[in-house]
């Protein structure tokens, strides 16, 4: 009995052993995941906190450039340019000059054929001949009874009743003379002739079509167009609208490069002529018109032309790209980073656009530490991680971020790790 006895407390002993075993087993399982759970909760919690700061990239006011560079469109117009219209009608006899003819002031484009007009000369002409034959018949009987005045043959009322006949029958003749030059100065316009030097641009008559007095070559539809036109091109008339912003650079020593598309890397002179000193309220522009010389007749009307104006510039005036600002209800606003890297917003005055960068007369300085293309939600005195820049897009934060202040680190390695390699160190050292 007593071998059964100890047998039975060495079982016992040994099952206590395998259930203490088993529940030290489970402890340390329990207790290991409580302890990786608080890990991961805590570890969640650094990433939730340090994601709930905004990464920005900063940058610094640069000085603003020594000459300021624009470039517009322009639109090319002739010296000068005229539409030429009948001034009689008829049909259309012959003409002389085709499209791209040059041709002098006075020199015959085309002739009309006037039947009706020639007509109305030669009536007028007939008539002016009957006037001077009353006349002439007036002034001798007015003489007759001027020299029977006095006499008991004629009475005084009848000899100033001739007098006055022969006045009459004077202006008669005068009114006959100006009826026939009107009609000869209608028969010069039987010829189409240039107002000035220059080049035929259009050529709308052909040979039989019917013009019409004071219009042009008239369509089936009734309506009249010009015969020729010609223009004047020794010189050049370019037009351009400035911007509001630009205004300033206009005046008398205004100069331009004039580059067309179908002269590739030429470039024409162009000189300041007139502005119209009023801007148009749509655009904010002002038309100002630049004069360039044409003597060998490269540069034809109505081109399309590129403007590049040059203008000194204020390199004491500091500038900021547009992307820093920030459109507010305080007004322009920009988000300066401090030393703690908390956002202090400023308040800034904005001069003349560049472009793509502005002007800034005052709210930073050459040093501050301005977020390039702030988020909308920024808030004052809101914490902020300085990131690099991203390369080929904004690398100008580079140089910023070299230069910006140093602070102590609490960043993630995996955080510093993601970063691109030039850009780790400065980071790092610039998160507190």
């Amino acid at each position: 009995m007593t071998g059964a006895d100890d047998s039975k407390g060495q079982r016992g002993r040994g099952s206590r052993i395998w259930v203490g075993l088993g529940v030290v087993v489970v402890a340390v399982v329990v207790v290991g995941g409580i302890v990786e759970r608080r890990m991961h909760v805590e570890s969640l919690s650094r990433q939730t906190a340090d994601a709930s700061i905004p990464r920005v990239q900063v940058i610094s006011p640069e000085h603003g450039p020594k000459t300021r560079t624009l470039d517009l469109p322009g639109n090319i117009s002739a010296w000068y340019q005229a539409p030429i219209y009948a001034q009689v009608s008829g049909y259309v006899q012959m003409w002389y000059k085709d499209i791209g003819a040059k041709v002098k002031a006075g020199e015959i484009l085309a002739t009309i054929d006037t039947p009706g007009l020639d007509a109305q000369y030669a009536a007028s002409k007939a008539n002016f001949d009957v006037a001077m034959a009353r006349y002439k018949l007036a002034q001798i009987t007015a003489k007759r009874w001027k020299a029977l005045q006095g006499t008991q043959a004629v009475s005084q009322q009848e000899v100033d009743v001739q007098a006055a006949n022969a006045e009459a029958q004077a202006a008669e003749v005068e009114a006959a003379r100006h009826e026939v030059s009107r009609y000869a100065a209608l028969i010069g316009f039987k010829q189409i002739v240039a107002p000035f030097d220059g080049v035929v641009t259009s050529r709308l008559a052909d040979v039989g079509d019917y013009v019409n007095a004071g219009g042009g070559d008239v369509s089936s539809r009734g309506t009249a167009t010009e015969l020729f036109s010609v223009a004047d091109v020794h010189r050049m008339r370019v037009f351009v609208s400035v911007p509001q912003d630009y205004a300033d650079i206009i005046g008398p020593k205004l100069t331009g490069d004039i580059t067309v598309p179908q002269y590739p890397g030429r470039v024409f002179k162009a000189k300041f002529l007139a502005t119209a000193k009023a801007f148009n309220a749509a655009t904010r522009t002002v038309t100002t018109e630049l004069v360039v010389d044409n003597d060998r007749r490269e540069l034809w009307p109505d081109s399309y032309a590129t403007v590049h104006f040059t203008a000194p510039g204020d390199p004491d005036i500091l500038i900021l790209p547009e992307g820093a600002l920030l459109f507010r209800a305080q007004g322009m606003q920009v988000a300066v980073v401090d030393d703690h890297n908390r956002v202090r917003l400023r308040n800034v005055t904005v001069g003349t656009n560049l472009g793509t960068k502005v002007q800034i007369l005052a709210g930073v300085g050459l040093h501050d530490r301005v977020v390039n293309n702030p988020s909308s939600g920024l808030l004052e005195g809101q914490e902020v991680y300085l990131v690099g820049s991203t390369p080929g897009y904004n690398d100008a934060g580079a140089s910023a971020m070299a230069k910006a202040p140093v602070t102590e680190n609490t960043k993630d390695d995996d955080d510093v790790r993601a970063m691109p390699a030039d850009q780790g160190a400065a980071d790092t050292g610039a998160r507190r």
